[in-house]
């Protein structure tokens, strides 16, 4: 490629290109970008300086689309998807690419919180663990003793910090059973329970009993084949076990089963697009239209969960959970007369149409993807 000498007034020669480095578009002046692909036109060897000049002003132009495309999704339900497929595109983010971006930042945002508050427990020396059943139990029981009113008092005192719930469920029980009993009856109604799986009544209890036993020095104790199913049945019998026993492993199966769940979505919101298509077949949309409007609108699922996320984590409210869905139905009934551009009556039948079928997938789906991540777990 030849390059063009230009020279300044006590400065060195700087070499000028001919032609355009990323498509080849001849120059025929001091054109700053090119006219046919928009590349900067400048020297193309990279300094520490120019690349995160290039990185900074990469994020700044991208974030001037961010807050054109934030704000009236927000504040103007339905109008960014009805501009976009009716030709507006410009002043807007791609819809997949703005999904993409949020969903990521809400589950960055739960990682944070939650990596801080661990943090936070290291730091200060304090943890917030719950107490499991058998904890609170070895709690209660080791105040035993054989003066009544020295029990009460010392029992008492145990089931303090319990939480109001279990200690109301111990004080229904208690009378019925005897103390040197309380553990045993605990653990062993403690367990997860699937009768229509042959065998898991009986590797659940077995498991319960010897929880540190291998799995084929189980299967052998009773009296089990040793296929596969056998083994595998019996390590999710142990899985289940000790999720009820243990809240660390819940809380891990719980986070792993919301990974899950934010990767079928891809899967999950193409599906739910068909039912769109379906209720608005005489509408004349394309398929790839729903689905702008379907990704807009789980944008903002995700931009509302962010915000009441954070408003409960600095300040905890009960009526947060309550809110939540409120605002989006209204908002969603919102978006689909202004993007469908329908009646009130019509919009508000097929409004209850779309939340009936998506709450009917979904649950279906929640329920496969529990199942996957459990087996997988």
């Amino acid at each position: 490629m030849k390059l063009r000498i230009r020279k300044k007034s006590n400065k060195l020669a700087k070499a000028k290109p001919l032609e355009c480095f990323n498509c080849g578009h001849p120059f025929f002046g001091n054109e700053k970008f090119c006219p046919e692909c928009g590349q900067v036109n400048k020297n193309p060897k990279i300094t520490f300086g120019s690349f995160v000049h290039e990185v900074f002003n990469g994020f700044i132009s991208w974030d001037s689309k961010f807050w054109t495309t934030f704000i009236p999704l927000l504040i103007k339900p339905g109008k960014v998807s009805r501009d976009y497929i009716d030709g507006k595109r410009q002043r807007y983010a791609n819809p997949f690419r703005f999904y993409l971006t949020i969903s990521v930042l809400f589950f960055l945002i739960i990682g944070a919180t939650e990596s801080y508050d661990k943090f936070d427990q290291f730091r200060t020396g304090k943890t917030k663990s719950t107490p499991t059943i058998n904890d609170q139990i070895d709690s209660a029981t080791t105040e035993i003793t054989k003066d009544p009113e020295k029990f009460k008092a010392n029992f008492n005192k145990a089931l303090k910090n319990v939480d109001s719930t279990d200690r109301e469920k111990f004080l229904n029980v208690i009378p019925a059973l005897k103390i040197d009993s309380i553990k045993n009856n605990a653990s062993t109604n403690g367990g997860m329970q699937i009768g229509f799986i042959p065998n898991w009544g009986k590797f659940s209890s077995f498991q319960k009993k010897y929880p540190k036993v291998a799995i084929e020095d189980a299967l052998d104790s009773l009296k089990v084949e040793h296929t596969f199913f056998n083994r595998f049945l019996y390590s999710r019998v142990k899985a289940g076990n000790e999720m009820t026993g243990d809240n660390g492993k819940w809380e891990d199966f719980q986070k792993q089963m919301i990974s899950s769940i934010s990767i079928s979505l891809f899967v999950f919101l193409p599906l739910f697009t068909l039912f769109l298509k379906l209720y608005y077949i005489r509408r004349k949309f394309t398929y790839v239209e729903h689905l702008v409007f379907v990704f807009h609108t789980q944008t903002v699922f995700f931009l509302l969960s962010i915000i009441f996320y954070l408003a409960h984590y600095f300040q905890p409210n009960e009526y947060m959970a309550a809110i939540f869905p409120l605002l989006f139905l209204i908002y969603l009934y919102m978006s689909m007369r202004r993007f469908y551009q329908q009646g009130r009556f019509k919009t508000f039948l097929k409004f209850i149409l779309v939340n009936f079928s998506f709450f009917m997938v979904s649950t279906i789906g929640v329920m496969l993807i529990a199942a996957i991540t459990f087996m997988m777990y």
